[in-house]
């Protein structure tokens, strides 16, 4: 091999285990209570993206905790409150969201993450649809 594919191969290698994927990324949530006159589309952050695994090939020799994989999860965050507009008076019409302010390569945190990706499209509106900007 020549000198340069060998370095390229080498530094491909070195940068690729190293380097992850998972960043911010802006999402819109849709939100309605059924006592309310309009859906809500939400601008907010997640964190999204590729993060590095390793499968080892000692699944039997390890503790299943050791096998768990890296996902690309919060580091920050915080919540906002928006109100659900069209509500009548006895109705609640706040909706408090997470907003991710950073984002890291860690285990699935299932207390304040959804673990699992599933194809079911749910994020959207039966209702005539108002924009909230945060």
């Amino acid at each position: 091999m020549t000198p340069f594919l060998v370095m390229s191969l080498i530094f491909g290698l070195t940068f690729g285990q190293a380097a992850s994927l998972c960043a911010l990324s802006e999402y819109t949530i849709h939100v309605e209570k059924r006592e309310c006159a309009y859906c809500l589309a939400i601008n907010t952050t997640i964190c999204a993206g590729f993060c590095m695994t390793r499968d080892t090939n000692g699944k039997k020799l390890l503790l299943k905790s050791a096998l768990s994989q890296n996902v690309c999860t919060y580091k920050e965050m915080l919540y906002q409150t928006a109100v659900i507009p069209g509500c009548p008076r006895h109705t609640i019409p706040y909706y408090s969201y997470p907003v991710a302010v950073s984002c890291k390569c860690g285990k699935c945190n299932t207390d304040y993450s959804d673990c699992v990706h599933e194809k079911v499209r749910t994020n959207y509106c039966t209702k005539p649809q108002k924009l909230c900007n945060v």
